[in-house]
C-alpha cells in the first residue's frame, strides 16, 4: 500500500477519534445498539441479507428519526419523516456527504453538476433544463420505441430456458440514453467506452465490508490524498478512469460535430446535446452553458439513469411474474389501448400501467437512501414529534456542522401513515385510493422520493418514466413472464438496489413466453 495513503488513513483515524470523543448534538436521539466500534450499525444497515431487514424494523421501533452508529463510533441521523426529508434535501445547510462526493468524483469527474452546490449548481442546472423538458422527453419517444422493440427481438431468440432479463434491459437503456443524449448508437460510442462503463457499473453493484470501511476512512482524507488514491491501479479505478476519460472525448467530439452543423445552418436539436448547443448559439437573454461545461456533463448524463432504470424495470417484471393476475390485467389494458400509446399523451390514459410504475418506484427506489452532511449549524423540523432517550418529546432537532444525515427514501416509501396499513406489500391498486391521491406533494412524481426533491431533483425523471412506459408496454403486451423453479431473488444494496439470485449473481431470472 502507498505509504502516503497509509499515513493519511492513520491521520483520518486520529481525527475521527477526536471527533467522536466530542459530545454529539444528537446523542439524545434513540437508536439501536451498536454491535461494533469499527463498523457500528453499518453492516446491518448496508449489508443485510435482504435490504431493509434491519432498517424497516428500526423506524417502526424508534420512530421516523433515529440514531445509528457509523464506523469508528460516529453518530449518524436517519430520517424518514417527510417534513424533515424535504427540509434536508432543499436546504442550503446540507450538502452531499464526503463519502458520496468521493464516489461521484471517481465515477463522473470534478465538473459534473451533481457535485456542485449553491449558485454554481443552479447555473448549470438552469443551463441543462432545456434538454430535459416534457417536450424534449416526448420528442425521444421513437428512440424508446425502437429500443423496446430491440428487446423483443432478443427475447424471441432466447429459447425456452429461463433468461436473466437484466442484460438485455441494460443494453436497451444504454442505447436509449446514447441516442437521446448524443444522437449516437452504441457502435458510435465505441466498444472501449461501452466495456469500461459496463465494468464500472458491475463494480459499483457490489459492496463489501471493506468498501464500507474505505468509504468511512475516505470521508476524513484530504482532497489531495483522495485524488491520489483514485489513481491506484485497481481494476475498478482503472475502468472508472477510462470510462470518464473516454466520455469526455466523446462529449467533445459530439459538441464539435454539432457546432459544425450549426455553422452549416443545419438543425441540431434532435437530442439533448443538440438542444443544449442550440442555446449556446442562439441570441437569447438566457446565459447558456459553454461547450466545455456541456462536455463535463457527458458521463453524468450517460450513466446517472441508465442502471437505475434497468433495475426498476427488472424489479417490475419480477413482480408481474409473481402475480399472474396483475400481469394479465396490465396486458389487457395494453391491448385495449391505441396503437400509438406514446404519442399525444396516450400513456396518460392507461391508469393501471401508471399505477404499476408508481408502485415499482415506491417499493424499489433505486436510491434507497441518500447521505447529506450539515455544512452549517441548523435545525431540522419534524412533522411528528419523537421521544428522546430521556423521555422528552421534541418536534425539531438541532444538528451541528459535520453531522452526517441519512435520508431514508425506502423507509419513507414504507410509512403506513402515508401509504396504508399494507405499505410493506406490493399493491398497485393503492394508487387509485383517495389517501394516496390527496397526500402532501413531494418530489417531481407521484409524491415519491425516487427522483429526490429540491435543487438536486433528478433532471431526467421524465425521460425515465417514458422509457419505462414504452418498454413495459412492449414486453408485457407481447410476452408472458413467469418465475423459474428453484430460484429466488433477494433485494440487496450496493449504491443502488440490486436484484441478487440464489447463486449470488446480480440479475432476475424469468421464464419468458411469446404470446400468439
Amino acid at each position: 500500500m502507498n505509504h502516503g495513503i497509509a499515513c493519511g488513513a492513520v491521520v483520518a483515524l486520529l481525527v475521527g477519534y477526536c471527533v467522536v470523543r466530542q459530545r454529539s448534538s444528537i446523542s439524545h436521539i434513540r437508536g439501536p445498539p451498536s454491535p461494533s466500534w469499527i463498523f457500528g450499525n453499518m453492516l446491518q444497515f448496508r449489508l443485510p441479507s435482504s435490504y431493509g431487514d434491519y432498517e424497516f424494523k428500526w423506524f417502526k421501533i424508534y420512530g421516523l428519526v433515529y440514531r445509528l452508529k457509523g464506523c469508528f463510533g460516529q453518530n449518524h441521523l436517519v430520517v424518514s419523516d417527510l417534513l424533515a426529508c424535504q427540509h434536508i434535501l432543499k436546504s442550503p445547510h446540507f450538502a452531499i456527504s464526503p463519502t458520496l462526493d468521493n464516489q461521484l468524483r471517481l465515477a463522473v469527474g470534478d465538473g459534473t453538476m451533481i457535485r456542485l452546490r449553491g449558485k454554481a449548481h443552479q447555473r448549470l442546472r438552469n443551463g441543462l433544463n432545456p434538454g430535459f423538458t416534457a417536450a424534449a422527453a416526448r420528442s425521444f419517444q421513437p428512440i424508446f420505441d425502437n429500443v423496446a422493440q430491440a428487446i423483443t427481438q432478443e427475447l424471441e431468440l432466447s429459447g425456452t430456458a429461463p433468461i436473466d432479463i437484466v442484460p438485455p434491459l441494460s443494453i436497451a437503456t444504454f442505447t436509449a440514453i446514447a441516442g437521446a443524449a448524443l444522437g449516437y448508437s452504441l457502435d458510435d460510442l465505441g466498444e472501449e467506452y461501452v466495456v469500461a462503463t459496463d465494468q464500472t457499473t458491475v463494480a459499483s453493484s457490489t459492496q463489501t465490508a471493506g468498501h464500507i470501511l474505505a468509504n468511512a476512512l475516505g470521508a476524513w482524507l484530504p482532497t489531495w490524498l483522495l485524488r491520489a488514491a483514485l489513481h491506484l491501479p485497481t481494476k475498478t479505478f482503472k475502468a472508472a478512469r477510462k470510462a470518464s476519460h473516454l466520455a469526455q472525448s466523446i462529449g467533445a467530439q459530439v459538441v464539435k460535430e454539432k457546432h459544425d452543423l450549426v455553422q452549416q445552418g443545419l438543425n441540431t436539436d434532435g437530442d439533448i446535446f443538440g438542444i443544449l448547443l442550440d442555446q449556446v448559439h442562439s441570441n437569447t437573454e438566457r446565459i447558456p452553458l459553454t461547450g466545455e461545461e456541456i462536455v463535463d456533463q457527458t458521463q453524468t448524463i450517460m450513466t446517472a439513469g441508465q442502471e437505475t432504470t434497468t433495475k426498476t424495470i427488472a424489479f417490475g417484471l419480477w413482480e408481474l411474474a409473481k402475480n399472474p393476475e396483475l400481469q394479465e390485467s396490465l396486458r389487457a389494458e395494453i391491448h385495449s389501448s391505441p396503437g400509438e400509446t406514446g404519442q399525444n399523451g396516450g400513456y396518460d390514459q392507461m391508469p393501471l400501467l401508471n399505477a404499476f410504475i408508481k408502485e415499482t418506484l415506491r417499493f424499489y427506489p433505486a436510491e434507497a437512501f441518500t447521505e447529506r452532511m450539515v455544512v452549517e449549524d441548523t435545525v431540522i423540523p419534524l412533522s411528528e414529534s419523537i421521544t428522546t432517550s430521556t423521555g422528552e418529546q421534541i418536534s425539531e432537532i438541532s444538528v451541528g456542522k459535520g453531522q452526517v444525515v441519512i435520508v431514508g427514501i425506502a423507509s419513507y416509501h414504507r410509512l403506513e401513515s402515508h401509504w396504508g396499513a399494507d405499505a410493506d406489500k406490493f399493491r398497485p391498486s393503492r394508487w387509485f385510493e383517495d389517501t394516496i391521491l390527496n397526500a402532501d406533494a413531494v418530489g417531481p412524481y407521484a409524491n415519491l422520493l425516487a427522483f429526490l426533491t429540491g435543487p438536486h431533483t433528478c433532471l431526467g425523471w421524465r425521460f425515465a418514466i417514458l422509457e419505462m412506459q414504452a418498454v413495459i408496454c412492449e414486453l408485457v403486451g407481447k410476452f408472458a413472464f413467469a418465475l423459474p423453479e428453484n430460484d429466488s431473488v433477494r433485494v440487496c444494496m450496493a449504491n443502488t438496489l440490486q436484484p441478487v439470485l440464489s447463486s449470488g449473481e446480480r440479475g432476475v431470472l424469468l421464464r419468458v413466453s411469446r404470446l400468439l
